[in-house]
């Protein structure tokens, strides 16, 4: 029989109640912006703001378990954690450039500019989606997990340059909001929100790849004994 994962149950049961806390406070207690960036319309950047992050979290995350990959003398444990890391960061990467469009097309009046954060924020996503089709093109998994720790250490330069863009080339993105408490609250609760979910996922994800790992083990076992 499976033994119950007590810390999953604790995540997913903490990430639904300050989602749907962020969610009130987003919606319903936040003030609503004025008009010149976007009404209504900027409600969506308290979800923005905190996908964004995950997306950055994550690919941190990646960046320093692929250095300890490294150091470490190739731990599988650590590859795993890299790997498992990127997908996620990419999928928040391709929420963040959307949920980004839909807050633009009324704050700016269009889609898409190529504001210079945005251009570096498809970069990125570019850069990590290629990571996967890498890794995905290679059978030796050693090779495999070397490249993409090499790979990703390097295509984290992109993740800083990404986050000063605004402060450095200007465009559309302010480098500073001024927000009242309301909006500070539904902020920081999304970050914290979207936080929990990152950790669930990186923690189901780590999970199914080492059941994957230990079923492999065993199969091998069986047919050389």
């Amino acid at each position: 029989m499976e033994k119950r994962d007590t810390l999953g149950l604790v995540l997913g049961g903490a990430a639904a109640l300050l989602v749907s806390l962020a969610t009130y406070f987003a919606l319903g207690y936040a003030p609503t912006a004025q008009r010149d960036v976007g009404g209504d319309a900027q409600r969506i950047f308290y979800f923005h703001v905190g996908i964004a992050w995950v997306a950055g979290l994550a690919l941190l995350v990646a960046f320093v378990a692929s250095v300890l990959y490294l150091w470490r003398g190739e731990q599988r444990k650590y590859d795993i954690v890299a790997a498992a890391s990127v997908e996620i960061g990419v999928v928040f990467g391709v929420m963040t450039i959307a949920s980004g469009m839909f807050w633009a097309k009324p704050a700016w009046g269009d889609w898409w500019v190529w504001d210079p954060r945005l251009t570096t924020t498809a970069i990125t996503l570019f850069l990590y989606t290629a990571y996967l089709m890498l890794r995905g093109a290679m059978d030796d998994s050693q090779r495999r997990a070397r490249f993409g720790a090499v790979y990703a250490i390097v295509a984290f330069a992109s993740v800083p340059i990404t986050f000063f863009a605004a402060r450095w080339w200007g465009g559309f993105h302010p480098p500073q909001v001024e927000m009242t408490t309301p909006m500070r609250t539904a902020m920081f609760t999304s970050l914290a929100a979207f936080s929990l979910v990152y950790l669930l996922l990186l923690r189901m994800r780590t999970r199914v790849e080492h059941t994957a790992d230990a079923v492999a083990l065993l199969k091998q076992q069986v047919l050389s004994g």
